[in-house]
């Protein structure tokens, strides 16, 4: 895919050195702008697990594939990726070199920046409350690209943040709002949304994942029937809530394992697991290899302190 439009060429090209100039190295770099987020890689990297917050993430240059449950979405400069919840994913930066480095930005979304704006524009609620899949792929706007560079550039410019970053992060949220992304970023906002009961039912599992699933007690945080919650949560993430809590756990145990040098036994206990041999299937089925293995495999690749 790529990007044929002159004015957007040449705002990604823009976009792309902005980001260069304010990074420098390699990884995910926060700002001085509250949720913004500027990502390098001068290299392709493994498959990165993670959790995915709510966010739209607009590539400059390079190519990247993500993967949620049986989904996979491939996004470069054309293509920008939204996230509405959070959601276990497979990152993969799938072109970058030194010369040519992978260039993105990340604006986390707020739901009540995005209820204001609904309300101030008038944007009338979503007339369809179906929820739809976490993550989904639009093209890429002049427009969308125009207010991306300029919330960038205010980097150059401290004083001036304060002031105008919220209005380019706005009209960012209104782009997107009157994109084909429309009905999500409504979701999101609306807090009574189908989508905002699964999102409470995804938060008692972070809070909980450690202890012994209750189904019961997952669908009355999100005000469901466990039948309704099983079908609308898979409809959103791609997996079971059941499915979601051991991604939860394995990519903290991972984690665990990698940053404080724990054994597999000892991780595997911190994260709920009271059967060893249970944690080494499943660890070997979700990463492809025994715990001992993949750690090492993962400290012998160069950006393995992204998966910290």
């Amino acid at each position: 895919m790529q990007i044929s439009d002159d004015r957007s060429l040449s705002a990604a090209s823009e976009l792309g050195g902005l980001i260069e100039q304010f990074t420098g190295t390699d990884g995910v770099h926060a700002t001085s702008m509250p949720r913004v987020f500027l990502i390098r890689s001068s290299f392709p990297t493994e498959q990165l697990h993670a959790v995915q917050e709510p966010a739209v993430c607009i590539v400059a240059q390079g190519r990247k594939q993500v993967m949620a449950g049986t989904s996979v979405y491939l996004y470069d400069r054309a293509k920008y990726l939204i996230a509405s919840v959070d959601i276990p994913i497979v990152g993969q930066i799938l072109e970058a070199s030194t010369a040519d480095p992978y260039l993105c930005l990340r604006l986390d979304l707020d739901p009540s920046l995005i209820g204001a704006l609904m309300l101030e524009a008038d944007v009338p609620k979503t007339a369809s409350d179906t929820p739809e899949p976490a993550l989904s792929l639009s093209t890429v706007t002049p427009e969308l690209l125009d207010a991306a560079v300029r919330l960038v550039r205010l980097l150059a410019a401290p004083r001036d943040i304060p002031i105008l970053a919220p209005l380019a992060e706005r009209e960012i949220l209104y782009r997107l709002l009157l994109g084909d992304q429309s009905s999500k970023l409504r979701q999101i906002a609306v807090a009574e949304s189908k989508l905002q009961q699964i999102n409470r039912a995804i938060g008692w599992i972070k809070r909980n994942y450690r202890d012994s699933f209750r189904i019961e007690a997952v669908a009355a945080e999100a005000r469901m029937s466990q039948s309704t919650l099983h079908e609308h949560f898979k409809a959103v993430t791609s997996m079971s809530p059941l499915q979601y809590q051991k991604q939860l756990r394995l990519q903290e145990a991972r984690r665990l394992i990698l940053s404080r040098s724990l054994d597999a036994a000892t991780a595997g206990h911190a994260v709920g697991y009271e059967s060893p041999s249970q944690f080494n299937r499943e660890y070997k089925r979700t990463f492809g290899a025994p715990p001992a293995r993949d750690i090492a495999r993962l400290r012998a690749s160069p950006d393995w302190q992204q998966m910290l």
